[in-house]
């Protein structure tokens, strides 16, 4: 069963490689009687996508492009997602297991009330983004993501790890995130720090957290002061 570790972190990726499976190639993503399995989409470019009450299995979403982009209540499972381009994303009340967001946009999406349950997203595109009540279930992986301005709001980044990721003024309002794993990036952008309770950090991160309080607290350096 393939999978993605980084440090104590590991992801089990959809297996949809194995021997004896076939992806049936379909035009739409809307399934019968709300249930699309065993499916590869490729290459489409949409006005508009909206899905709502769908359950998307084992597949793979490859250079979808839309520019006005609605889910509700769309269940993911075992599906990657590579090279798409969601614009205006809205996508709530769901749950995504065993998926893989690979070189996706996801620019200014706002997700609500979902549950993340071994997701790997690498090399995404989060900007301006905001994740409201967003929760790991099981272990969720940032790798090489940028999330520059994104805001995570109440969120319960319980299991989860950023790495090698964008963070300049990603801020965290509230929330539960006890175990969340920061190593192996650069947090001295960062905003929301009393949010942050009990996560990971390796020592010469301090120095960098002490940088984000200073500037989130808009404190004035003596030195620069002297002399006026």
């Amino acid at each position: 069963m393939a999978t993605r570790t980084i440090r104590r972190t590991r992801v089990t990726l959809p297996a949809l490689d194995e021997p004896g499976r076939y992806l049936s190639n379909v035009t739409s993503l809307e399934g019968g009687r709300g249930r699309l399995a065993e499916f590869q989409y490729t290459d489409a470019d949409l006005r508009e996508l909206d899905l709502a009450e769908t359950h998307l299995l084992d597949g793979r979403v490859t250079g979808l492009t839309s520019r006005r982009t609605r889910f509700d209540r769309l269940r993911v499972d075992s599906v990657e997602f590579t090279g798409c381009d969601l614009g205006s994303l809205r996508w709530t009340d769901t749950k995504v297991s065993r998926a893989v967001f690979r070189d996706c946009k996801l620019m200014g999406a706002t997700l609500e009330d979902i549950t993340l349950d071994n997701v790997l997203f690498d090399n995404c595109t989060f900007g301006y983004a905001t994740l409201t009540r967003v929760r790991t279930a099981g272990p969720v992986i940032f790798s090489g993501c940028a999330l520059r301005e994104t805001l995570f709001d109440a969120a319960e980044l319980t299991a989860g790890l950023f790495d090698a990721c964008d963070l300049r003024l990603t801020e965290f309002d509230g929330g539960q995130h006890r175990g969340l794993d920061l190593r192996g990036n650069d947090l001295s952008h960062l905003r929301g720090l009393t949010s942050l309770r009990h996560v990971i950090i390796d020592r010469p991160q301090t120095l960098q957290l002490a940088e984000a309080l200073a500037a989130e607290l808009e404190v004035t350096f003596g030195e620069d002061t002297d002399g006026r």
